[in-house]
C-alpha cells in the first residue's frame, strides 16, 4: 500500500527540508509562510502545528491525525421483493380490481387503509399496521400513481413518509386467466435494521398471501 505524506515545514529550515527529501520520496511539502490559494493549507501562527495527512491509495479513504473523526450518516438499505401468481380471471378483470386502490386493504394483510386525495386522484395516503418481530409496526406514506398501461402495468412511488416504490404487471395466460407479478422496493426502516436479513423473506410471504387473497377477491368481483 503506497502512502503519501503531506507535511508542513518552514523553508527557513533548510536542514529539515533536505532531510525530508532524502528520507521520504513520497513526501509533499507545504510552507505555511508562503501564500497559496484560498483553500490552502496555510495556517495562522496559533494553528501552526505538526500534523500530517495520510492518503490510503487502496481504499480511497483519508484520516487526519488531529483526533477529529468526521461524521458520515448511515447509508440506508433498500430491499426488493417480487412475487407472482396465476389468477383465474381475465386480464382485464385483474387489472380493474387492482386499480381500485381503496379496496387493497380488503386483501393485502398489512395495509390498513388507502385514501385517494379528492383533488388529486393520482395521489393516495397509505397506512401500514402489522405485528411482527415482537413489535407493533406502523408506517404511513403519500404515494403517486405513475401513468399506467391498461391491462399491463400499474406502478407507483412514495413522495413522503416510508420510502418505497413498486409495480404490478399483468401477463395474459389464456382467455380466462393471467399472471400477476408484484414487485415492491422499500427502504428498511431504522427500527427494523437489526432484523433486515429476515425482513425480505417475511415480506415476500405477506405479498404472496396478499395475491392469494386477491385471486379470491377478483373472482368474486
Amino acid at each position: 500500500m503506497s502512502v503519501t505524506t503531506i507535511a508542513f515545514v518552514s523553508t527557513t529550515n533548510s536542514r529539515s527540508l533536505s532531510h525530508l527529501f532524502k528520507t521520504n520520496r513520497n513526501t509533499i511539502l507545504f510552507d505555511p509562510f508562503v501564500p497559496t490559494c484560498r483553500n490552502s493549507f496555510s495556517k495562522p501562527p496559533y494553528l501552526r502545528q505538526r500534523f500530517s495527512r495520510i492518503f490510503y491509495g487502496a481504499s480511497g479513504e483519508s484520516s487526519i491525525s488531529t483526533g477529529f473523526k468526521p461524521f458520515f450518516p448511515p447509508v440506508m438499505e433498500w430491499q426488493d421483493c417480487t412475487v407472482k401468481m396465476e389468477i383465474n380471471v381475465p386480464i382485464s378483470v385483474a387489472y380493474k380490481c387492482y386499480s381500485d386502490r381503496e379496496a387493497i386493504p380488503k386483501w393485502m394483510p398489512f395495509i390498513s387503509s388507502v385514501k385517494i386525495l379528492e383533488d388529486k386522484p393520482d395521489l393516495s395516503r397509505w397506512s401500514l399496521k402489522y405485528e411482527a418481530f415482537g413489535q407493533n409496526i406502523e408506517y404511513s406514506w403519500l404515494a403517486r400513481n405513475m401513468q399506467p398501461i391498461t391491462n399491463q402495468k400499474i406502478h407507483w412511488r412514495s413522495l413522503e413518509g416510508l420510502p418505497n416504490r413498486g409495480a404490478v404487471r399483468f401477463f395474459p395466460k389464456g382467455p380466462e386467466s393471467c399472471i400477476v407479478e408484484l414487485t415492491v422496493s422499500y427502504e428498511v426502516p431504522q427500527l427494523l435494521v437489526p432484523v433486515a436479513s429476515a425482513l425480505q423473506p417475511f415480506l415476500e410471504g405477506l405479498l404472496k398471501s396478499g395475491l392469494e387473497r386477491f385471486a379470491t377477491f377478483a373472482k368474486s368481483s
